[in-house]
């Protein structure tokens, strides 16, 4: 115990201070303590039979009454999606291809289906946030092999209103690049204290690896990052969040960290503790971070599941295992996005194997 105060108070005075935190602090007390949330079983119910596809970034309401999940579209039995690239299996990586089905939806906070949007205007949808004006925004995280020639879909972000509006595209439709007018498979949005929208671009570790900014108008502001190793460089952005300082947290989960920045860009520090990191929310001092890749190829000794943390010390309070992670296939699996309710019950989207988790806290 004297150890772990100890550990505690040197964390938190170099949490926040402008150097990495080489050691996984929390981590593995964390990781091997009794997890306070129980699973609820089969939460998500879709109408007509649709079957659940791969799950996306979740994302609460603004009102704190719903939930909204990007699912994939899933193809009806049988079906075989002729126009996609041979030498890609499956469908993984474009299941909205030649699909009219909506990838965005709503759900109440029992999980009963409430509404959806967005039909045929994506491949592969991503990420989802709310600006402060309630519209949503969605990414398309395509990459360029799997779309068709000719396809004006992929790497941008839509801007929609609540009933699913378009109201504005950032980035060039189907056509990967830098600059202030292209995108390439950007994954995840954010904002800014001032409203500004932050884009997380992208999603592969040979992309643009920068985070973008824009205004809610769509105006280029500006931009940091590249690909790399060090400070300010990623390899696969894969989330991004903001804290009530107007701090940004990168999921530079090619790194294996999560990487943190002043509102103009600026290096803070590098967290190792919270494992690989898919996705990130954040609720005042508390950060949530779900780890979906972790194994003993891309992560040695760390398990696939959630972290909790303290934003102000760097420590990890709590774990949620995902019971079926195989750390020896380097596949992810579980919750790549997590978001959490007003009564502190979290909700892991999961690709593979294509479930919407709510996770009921049941201890303090």
């Amino acid at each position: 115990m004297q150890y772990a105060t100890t550990l505690r108070t040197l964390v938190r005075a170099a949490a926040l201070g402008g150097a990495a935190l080489a050691m996984p602090i929390g981590m593995a007390e964390a990781q091997n303590s009794p997890s306070p949330y129980r699973l609820a079983d089969d939460w998500a119910k879709l109408p007509d039979g649709r079957e659940m596809g791969a799950v996306g970034k979740l994302v609460m309401a603004p009102d704190g009454n719903s939930v909204w999940a990007v699912i994939r579209c899933a193809p009806p039995p049988g079906e075989v999606a002729l126009r996609a690239p041979a030498t890609i299996p499956g469908l993984f990586g474009y299941e909205c291809l030649d699909s009219e089905l909506d990838p965005v939806v709503q759900f109440d906070l029992e999980g009963n289906f409430m509404s959806s949007f967005g039909g045929g205007l994506f491949i592969w949808p991503h990420g989802i946030g709310f600006d402060h004006d309630g519209n949503i925004w969605v990414t398309d995280s395509v990459s360029t092999n799997r779309i068709p020639a000719g396809d004006t879909r992929g790497h941008q972000v839509i801007k929609f209103s609540p009933a699913g509006e378009v109201l504005l595209t950032i980035g060039t439709p189907g056509v990967a690049g830098g600059g202030p007018d292209h995108l390439t498979a950007p994954s995840d949005v954010a904002f800014a204290l001032n409203g500004d929208v932050l884009i997380a671009d992208g999603h592969n570790a040979d992309g643009n690896n920068r985070v973008i900014r824009f205004t809610v108008d769509g105006e280029y502001v500006s931009e940091f990052g590249k690909t790399g190793f060090g400070p300010s460089e990623f390899r696969a952005l894969h989330a991004i969040a903001t804290d009530e300082a107007g701090r940004i947290y990168v999921g530079d989960r090619g790194n294996n960290r999560v990487s943190i920045y002043e509102d103009d860009g600026t290096y803070v520090t590098s967290w190792l503790q919270f494992g690989r990191p898919s996705g990130i929310f954040i609720e005042g001092d508390t950060i949530y971070v779900a780890d979906s890749e972790s194994d003993n190829v891309q992560n040695p000794g760390f398990e696939m599941g959630i972290r909790i943390g303290e934003i102000s010390t760097g420590w990890v309070s709590d774990f949620i295992l995902y019971p079926w992670g195989n750390p020896n296939i380097t596949l992810g699996t579980g919750a790549e996005f997590v978001t959490v309710d007003r009564d502190g019950n979290i909700y892991g989207g999961e690709p593979v194997p294509r479930h919407i988790q709510k996770y009921v806290r049941v201890r303090p």
